[in-house]
């Protein structure tokens, strides 16, 4: 099944760490942790804290810790298609958190969501655009809905973003049967 999944974290440099990681199943289901951090992970930026409004002192009093969030995500994430609208970034803190837990960092993988997007679109109209045309039909269906969805900035809280990135990919299947149900009206 798709997961959507989002991570907060300390900063954007070398060092960051995440703080905050949450998910939406394709279904529905969903899930937000706070990340206590592990004791080498000292890195933080004021500037992104501004952003995210997530308090070192609130991931001490409120968080999990690091090795419980990664065994959690091992359980219900493993065996999942997940999908990222950063993947590089939630990638490298994916990474960063299975590691400190002892896992391997590649326990779990990351894909971008805007990958997943073009396949339910392809899956949908491939029945009914022919082939030499089908390309241009889905890009101009995703297209589509990116307008439609405008431009609005992101939470910068993990579930929320998990959660709106699950509704961008609703979005799109939804618009895609909607086209294929027009093309089969139009024939």
């Amino acid at each position: 099944m798709l997961v959507f999944l989002d991570f907060e974290a300390s900063s954007l440099g070398k060092k960051s760490h995440p703080i905050e990681v949450g998910w939406a199943f394709e279904d529905g289901r969903k899930a937000s942790y706070l990340i206590r951090p592990a004791p080498h992970w000292l890195d933080w930026d004021p500037a992104a804290a501004a952003i995210h409004r997530i308090t070192r002192q609130e991931l001490k009093d409120n968080g999990i810790p690091h090795d419980r969030v990664a065994r959690i995500m091992m359980h219900t994430l493993g065996g999942h298609d997940l999908l990222a609208s950063a993947p590089s970034w939630d990638g490298k803190w994916l990474s960063t958190i299975l590691r400190a837990a002892g896992f391997p960092r590649h326990s779990l993988r990351l894909r971008r969501s805007g990958d997943a997007h073009r396949e339910v679109a392809t899956a949908i109209l491939s029945p009914i655009v022919p082939a030499e045309r089908l390309e241009q039909e889905v890009m101009d269906l995703l297209a589509h809905v990116d307008v439609r969805a405008g431009s609005a900035a992101p939470a910068h809280r993990a579930l929320a973003d998990a959660e709106a990135e699950r509704r961008h990919y609703i979005a799109v299947a939804d618009a895609a049967r909607i086209r294929a149900a027009d093309l089969i009206s139009s024939m």
